[in-house]
């Protein structure tokens, strides 16, 4: 990477960073926003069985324990596999849920609440950042960062694997939302956050590589 495009990778996550912390600061200060009730509305306008159980099954694998058992049979697969560096790696994104939990407590936003919008599933812990957002930035962005760079695994597996990363991470907010877990602004907020510990993983991660491309390990005759 030359150095103009290291610069404005810096000035964008600087931006990220920045935009993270007033959004955080601002919804610490004013709880209740008009423009997350706007979002609510306009998200829950139109509600049927149907679309709850649709968006439901969307935010399934970010609760617990399916968001633990994702990530440790995902990173199974890669040790059983031989790419034992993706294994722990994909392991790391587990720690989103910790760096979402400890913001949720300095901000300390209440959720939203049933005389404001529809309360499909109730929730518990505070309301900013979105765990749900963030998590499925970070894993599902790493496991589409993993199916770009790794060799020898097949066409039919990556393309599926990434499609079915991308609809998640760009459903994700909807879900929320649409279930009454969150605001508008929490949503953008665990995805600025995600952004940033994406990228802090996925730089550590070809960083390692950049030395040594990783690849199945050949079995000795």
């Amino acid at each position: 990477m030359n150095k103009r495009r290291q610069r404005i990778l810096l000035f964008v996550l600087l931006l990220i960073s920045v935009g993270f912390i007033a959004l955080s600061v601002v919804v610490h200060i004013y709880p209740q926003l008009s423009i997350d009730l706007k979002f609510s509305r306009e998200i829950q306008e139109h509600q049927n069985p149907f679309i709850d159980t649709m968006m439901y099954l969307i935010s399934t694998p970010g609760y617990m324990p399916e968001s633990v058992i994702l990530v440790l049979s995902t990173a199974l697969v890669f040790f059983l596999f031989k790419y034992k560096k993706a294994a722990g790696f994909v392991l790391l994104t587990g720690v989103s849920g910790l760096v979402s939990t400890i913001v949720k407590a300095l901000v300390n936003r209440p959720r939203p609440s049933e005389d404001l919008v529809r309360i499909v599933l109730k929730t518990t812990q505070q309301s900013f950042p979105s765990g749900h957002m963030m998590f499925y930035v970070v894993f599902f962005g790493f496991l589409i960062l993993l199916m770009l760079q790794l060799e020898g695994i097949a066409k039919w597996i990556k393309y599926p694997i990434i499609i079915i990363s991308g609809f998640l991470i760009f459903t994700i907010p909807v879900s929320r939302i649409y279930l009454g877990a969150h605001w508008f602004t929490d949503v953008l907020g665990g995805f600025l956050l995600g952004v940033l510990c994406l990228y802090l993983l996925s730089w550590l991660y070809l960083r390692k590589r950049a030395d040594k491309q990783e690849a199945p390990v050949a079995e000795t005759k």
